[in-house]
């Protein structure tokens, strides 16, 4: 009877830490949604992922464009230079809305790390 005590501890225990962890994975914000709403989201942790579509790279310092087919997102790095043109990527960093001027947002994404989507 101690075993089958134990054993449902054990369970109930690893479905808590399965749904904790499932909880705490940051979704993937479309770029369509940054750029119609910036304001919302200025200053926040956001992440996106698409495409590298251009950039460039210097001195480990890099900015480059990610495409995700609802729209293109410059992202600036500090850290790991650009990745290639065409490279399938994710990245997590600060939303920065620069301005808005009639249809046009003025944006960027300071980049904190970069995952494989």
């Amino acid at each position: 009877m101690k075993r089958s005590i134990a054993t449902r501890v054990a369970g109930i225990a690893f479905a808590a830490s399965l749904l904790f962890l499932l909880g705490c994975r940051s979704e993937v914000t479309p770029i369509k949604t940054l750029l119609d709403d910036p304001g919302s989201y200025d200053g926040k942790t956001v992440r996106i992922a698409g495409v590298c579509a251009g950039g460039m790279g210097i001195l480990g310092y890099g900015a480059y464009q990610v495409d995700d087919g609802t729209g293109k997102l410059l992202v600036v790095t500090e850290s790991g230079g650009a990745p290639r043109e065409g490279a399938r990527i994710g990245v997590e960093g600060t939303f920065r809305a620069a301005f808005t001027l009639k249809t046009e947002t003025v944006a960027a994404l300071v980049e904190k790390r970069r995952y494989e989507p």
